[in-house]
């Protein structure tokens, strides 16, 4: 008697048209047996993309989502808690997660007298030098 499939096994068969050995690699912190977690939605969107051959943003939520091979060379506009920020994929990305593209957190600078010292020496090179009137020569000061 054939026991009724459950969601993930029918997901699996759906979500995952790739080859696993290409995708997979033996320091996923995700065990072998499960595999990786593809939101299927977007796979859906990207595989319709993939099929019209365009080119557009897609907009997620979907931070945790693994980055397959079928994503390579599209835009992703994955959601920091704030606002989208667009992530395109390319093939080093394969394997790791779409969040990991979009920070949450904004890097100011670090602070203190050193910082200051950095900030004021680089605004100083950065400065023009004065031009002198013309027809008059610069004044050597003694």
């Amino acid at each position: 008697m054939d026991r009724p499939s459950s969601y993930q096994e029918t997901t699996q068969e759906v979500v995952l048209p790739f080859t696993l050995t290409l995708f997979l690699n033996p320091s996923m912190s995700r065990s072998l047996r499960k595999g990786p977690h593809i939101d299927p939605r977007l796979l859906k969107k990207v595989m319709a993309l993939v099929a019209s051959s365009e080119k557009k943003i897609i907009k997620t939520w979907a931070r945790d989502c693994d980055i397959p091979p079928e994503f390579v060379g599209f835009t992703f506009a994955v959601h920091n808690g704030k606002e989208f920020t667009p992530v395109y994929v390319t093939e080093q990305m394969v394997g790791h997660k779409l969040g990991e593209f979009s920070w949450t957190t904004k890097f100011k600078v670090h602070g203190g007298k050193m910082q200051e010292a950095q900030t004021a020496a680089a605004a100083a090179a950065a400065a023009p030098a004065p031009i002198a009137a013309p027809g008059k020569a610069p004044s050597a000061s003694k």
